[in-house]
């Protein structure tokens, strides 16, 4: 049974294991953190995404932990409310349509389960990739902790700062490029008494979404500024919040009440939009798969669906063949179009989302096939 090294126990990576094992591979999966990570704002899966969930067997159980609001309203900079809606958010589009909005970490809860249960993969916690080295027969890999082991393939699954994506395909500043803009997600108590609504407040530069989770008891904050490219340390969370308090001062109402809630926010998260592109996402036997190789930003809100749909792809692709030489090649080709009318989402009509029909366009442009890939 051939070996892949998965880095990154995110969306893409473990639905990517899931897929591997049903194809015939051993998968170990690598990641930094101490077991999956929580947190994280409310995603979407949409189109071709929900076949892969369907075939999966887990798409009524994420349709079971959906979000479900009501409808949303907008303010301006003082709170002042200017319009509100029963029919749509932001965050999630229609509320009548089949997409489903939910929280990452209730997502990636289940794909871990799924792997779990059926003992699909092997687990490296707190654990990194930190060196590869690339034969005809495999990939050398020392990790972090001083483990030196062999793989028959490696895949980056590793998200936007991807390690992998360094390592072999060289600097990020390289494949990086910035939206303008930078956001920052993090929970608090429900101190608004929101019921399923979401509220918005814009300013010239700076705005931010309020949502209540977990049976309306905690909010989910996204906040977001208009920015060029910062010089900060990604992995500094104080230097982050001191960043995101700055640029939100501009902002009345409820917002000195928020940035006081996230100081001490147990999952805040703070980084640039940006996305990545690249004229290859695979060398050798190293492949990337989702946001490590193709982020189209959180401005697009396909990230999650292209993570699915991406590790979907591979694994088939890697099913269908185990010779790199044709199977990567031929992931890269399905999976082109799809992620280019993907990331033009997020640049279509800045600060006014993407038409409906792009959307539409966007979401279905790919067919996943009768999944033959028969295994190695």
């Amino acid at each position: 049974m051939q070996t892949v090294l998965v880095s990154g126990a995110s969306v893409a990576g473990l639905t990517l294991a899931h897929w591997l094992r049903r194809r015939g591979y051993a998968p170990t999966v690598v990641e930094r953190a101490p077991s999956v990570r929580t947190g994280g704002h409310a995603i979407d899966v949409r189109g071709v995404a929900l076949e892969v969930l369907d075939r999966m067997d887990l798409l009524e159980e994420a349709r079971e932990v959906r979000t479900r609001m009501r409808g949303m309203s907008m303010h301006d900079s003082d709170g002042n409310e200017l319009w509100r809606s029963a029919e749509m958010t932001y965050s999630s589009g229609r509320l009548d349509s089949d997409d489903i909005e939910l929280l990452r970490e209730d997502l990636t809860t289940l794909l871990y389960r799924r792997v779990q249960a059926g003992n699909e993969a092997e687990f490296l916690f707190g654990d990194s990739i930190s060196a590869l080295r690339q034969t005809e027969d495999g990939v050398h890999v020392t990790f972090a902790s001083g483990a030196r082991r062999t793989f028959d393939y490696v895949v980056g699954a590793d998200g936007l700062h991807s390690g992998v994506r360094r390592l072999v395909f060289g600097p990020e500043a390289d494949h990086l490029r910035h939206l303008g803009s930078h956001l920052a997600v993090f929970s608090t108590d429900n101190f608004l008494g929101l019921d399923n609504w979401q509220v918005w407040v814009q300013g010239e530069t700076a705005s931010y979404c309020l949502y209540p989770v977990r049976d309306n008891t905690e909010l989910r904050a996204t906040l977001g500024f208009m920015s060029q490219s910062l010089d900060h340390d990604y992995r500094d969370i104080e230097q982050q919040k001191r960043l995101l308090a700055a640029n939100m001062s501009s902002l009345g109402a409820d917002t000195p009440k928020l940035l006081e809630a996230m100081r001490t926010a147990p999952d805040f998260y703070f980084d640039a939009m940006a996305q990545v592109h690249m004229d290859g996402w695979t060398r050798g036997r190293v492949a990337l798969v989702g946001d490590a190789g193709y982020c189209p930003s959180p401005l697009s809100g396909q990230g999650t669906s292209l993570a699915l749909v991406g590790a979907y792809v591979l694994a088939d692709e890697l099913g269908r063949s185990a010779d790199p030489a044709i199977a990567l090649p031929r992931y890269e080709e399905r999976m082109r179009p799809y992620a280019a009318l993907n990331q033009a989402l997020a640049t279509e009509n800045p600060g006014k989302g993407a038409s409906e029909e792009s959307l539409t366009r966007a979401k279905n442009a790919l067919t996943l096939g009768d999944g033959g890939g028969e295994g190695v």
